[in-house]
C-alpha cells in the first residue's frame, strides 16, 4: 500500500483551466438574472463559533472551508484516479471550498475502520495540520463508524463525496419540487448517521424524576435527545415522501397532455457541467442559468420548438448525472429523472473536452438504465469543440460515428444537430387526403402541431390537405375523408 499526492494546488489550477464559462449573446436573460443572484447571495461556508479556548475569541476569522481532498485507489489506471480526484476538487470548489491538497491512496479495498487504513491516517493528520485545513473529504461514499473514527483522528470535519453532492444540490435547488427532493435524499443520508456530540443526545427527558410531571403514561426512563431527533426525521421523511407523491400526479398529468397531444418530448441528458443548459439556450433561446460550475441547474426546462418541416416538439434539460451518483439523489429525483424515461428521444450530450469522455457516457447509461430509460433512442452529441484537441476528436469520432459534434459557445454544428433531430423525431404513421371545411380551423391548427403537412390547397369546400398523422388523429378526421 502506498500513497500518492496527484491533486495539489498547481495540478488543480491547471486543471481548471479545461472548465470554461459558456456565455451567449449580451442581452439579459432570465439565467443571467439567476445567476447574478446566486452569486450575490453565495454563502460563506465554514462559518464556525466553535473555540478550543475562550483566549482565542478576539483572533477568529472569517473563512471558507479549507479542504484536503483523500482518494483511495482499488482498480483501474491512474489516470482514472487522478480524474476522479480531480472531479472531487471541482465539487468542493463548487461547494465554495477552497482545495489545498489532495492524497491518493493504493488499497485492494477502503479500510472498513478508517476509510484509508490505520497507517496513513496519521499522514493524514500532518498534512491538515500543514496545510492549515479544516475539512476533509473523502471520494466514496463513508459509512457511519468511518466517519466517526477518521473525524476522532484528524481532528476536523470529514466529509464524504455523497455528502458533497447533497450540501451542492441544497444550494442549487429553486423550485418546490426541487427543495422537497433534495431534504429528502439529505435525511434519508442523515438518519443512520445521527449521533450525538458530547452527551447533547445522550440526555434524557421526561420520565418520573422529570420537573414537568407528563402524567400517567409518560413517566419512566423517558427517550434519549438523539432517539427524539431520529422521531422527528422519520416525521419529517414522510410527509415529503407525501409532497413529492403529489408533486409527481402533477407531473404525470401534464405528460399525459403533452402525449395526448401528440407533440414529441425531446430530453437532454448528459453528465454534469457537459453544457446542457448553454445547448438548450443555443436550441431554443431558454435563457436558462448557465455557469462553470457541476450541478449549476437542477430543475428541468422544458421549451416548444419546431424542426425545419415544421413539425413541434418539446425539449427538456435534465439534471446533470456524475459517476457514483447517490442513489439517494437517485431515488428522491426519480419523478423528475422520468422526464427523460417518457421521452421519445434522449440527446445525450458529452464534454469533448474531459479527460475521460467515454467514462462520462458510461456513468450516464448506468443511471439511465436506473430509470428505465435505455431503451430509448438516443442521439449522442459532443459538445465543447472549440476546446477539445485534435487528437481527442479523432479518436472519438472512431469511436462513435453516428454522433454529432457541435459547441455551444460558438455555435459550431448547431444545424447539422437541428437536422438530427429532426431525422430521429418520431414520424406520424398514417398518410390520408382530408378536406376541413373553414370553420373547422381547429383541426388544421392540430394537423399542424401534431403532424406533417404534405401538400395543401383551398377550394370553395374547404381546406384540402394531404396529411401525415398518428392513429389517434386520423380516427378523428376519418370523417373528413376528400372524395
Amino acid at each position: 500500500m502506498w500513497m500518492r499526492r496527484p491533486v495539489g494546488r498547481a495540478t488543480i489550477g491547471r486543471r481548471r483551466s479545461l472548465l470554461r464559462t459558456e456565455v451567449f449573446e449580451p442581452d439579459v436573460t432570465t439565467g443571467e438574472l439567476e445567476l447574478e443572484e446566486r452569486h450575490s447571495l453565495r454563502r460563506v461556508a465554514g462559518l464556525s463559533t466553535e473555540l478550543t479556548d475562550v483566549t482565542e475569541v478576539e483572533y477568529r476569522q472569517l473563512r471558507l472551508e479549507r479542504v484536503v481532498l483523500v482518494g483511495v485507489w482499488t482498480g483501474g489506471s491512474v489516470q482514472d484516479a487522478d480524474n476522479s480526484l480531480t472531479e472531487l476538487a471541482a465539487l468542493a470548489e463548487t461547494a465554495g471550498s477552497e482545495v489545498l491538497e489532495g492524497l491518493i491512496q493504493r488499497r485492494s479495498q477502503p479500510d472498513s475502520a478508517t476509510f484509508i487504513g490505520r497507517g496513513k491516517v496519521d499522514e493524514l493528520r500532518d498534512v491538515v495540520i500543514a496545510t492549515g485545513a479544516d475539512t476533509v473529504i473523502c471520494d466514496g461514499e463513508l459509512s457511519p463508524s468511518q466517519l466517526r473514527k477518521l473525524e476522532e483522528q484528524v481532528k476536523v470535519k470529514v466529509v464524504d463525496r455523497t455528502m458533497l453532492i447533497l450540501d451542492i444540490f441544497a444550494q442549487h435547488a429553486k423550485s418546490k419540487e426541487g427543495k422537497a427532493q433534495v431534504e429528502l435524499a439529505q435525511l434519508q443520508y442523515l438518519l443512520p448517521r445521527l449521533r450525538g456530540w458530547g452527551e447533547s443526545l445522550s440526555r434524557q427527558g421526561g420520565g418520573a424524576g422529570g420537573s414537568g410531571g407528563g402524567g400517567v403514561g409518560t413517566r419512566g426512563p423517558g427517550e434519549t435527545k438523539i432517539e427524539t431527533d431520529r422521531r422527528r426525521i422519520n416525521t419529517r421523511i414522510s410527509k415529503l415522501k407525501r409532497e413529492i407523491k403529489a408533486l409527481r400526479t402533477v407531473r404525470q398529468t401534464k405528460r399525459a397532455k403533452r402525449t395526448n397531444s401528440g407533440v414529441p418530448a425531446v430530453a437532454i441528458a448528459g453528465y454534469t457541467n457537459a453544457g446542457k443548459s448553454s445547448l438548450l439556450n443555443r436550441l431554443t433561446s431558454a435563457g436558462v442559468l448557465v455557469e462553470d460550475a457541476l450541478f449549476a441547474t437542477l430543475d428541468p426546462t422544458t421549451r416548444r420548438t419546431a424542426a425545419e418541416d415544421g413539425r413541434v416538439f418539446t425539449i427538456s434539460d435534465t439534471v446533470g448525472f456524475v459517476r457514483h451518483l447517490p442513489h439517494h439523489i437517485v431515488e428522491a429525483f426519480r419523478s423528475t429523472l422520468e422526464e427523460v424515461a417518457y421521452s421519445d428521444l434522449i440527446v445525450h450530450v458529452v464534454d469533448g473536452a474531459h479527460p475521460d469522455p467515454e467514462g462520462q457516457v458510461s456513468a450516464v447509461r448506468e443511471v439511465l438504465g436506473e430509470v428505465g430509460a435505455d431503451r430509448i433512442p438516443e442521439l449522442l452529441v459532443v459538445n465543447k469543440m472549440d476546446a477539445a484537441d485534435e487528437e481527442t476528436v479523432l479518436r472519438l469520432k472512431r469511436a462513435w460515428p453516428d454522433a454529432v459534434f457541435v459547441s455551444a459557445r460558438s455555435g459550431l454544428g448547431i444545424e447539422e444537430l437541428h437536422a438530427a433531430i429532426a431525422q430521429r423525431l418520431p414520424r406520424p404513421a398514417v398518410d390520408m387526403r382530408v378536406l376541413l371545411p373553414y370553420d373547422r380551423g381547429d383541426l388544421v391548427a392540430r394537423i399542424h402541431r401534431g403532424g406533417q403537412v404534405l401538400d395543401t390547397r383551398h377550394t370553395e369546400q374547404g381546406t384540402e390537405l394531404k396529411v401525415r398523422v398518428g392513429q389517434q388523429l386520423a380516427a378523428e378526421l376519418e370523417n373528413f375523408r376528400a372524395p
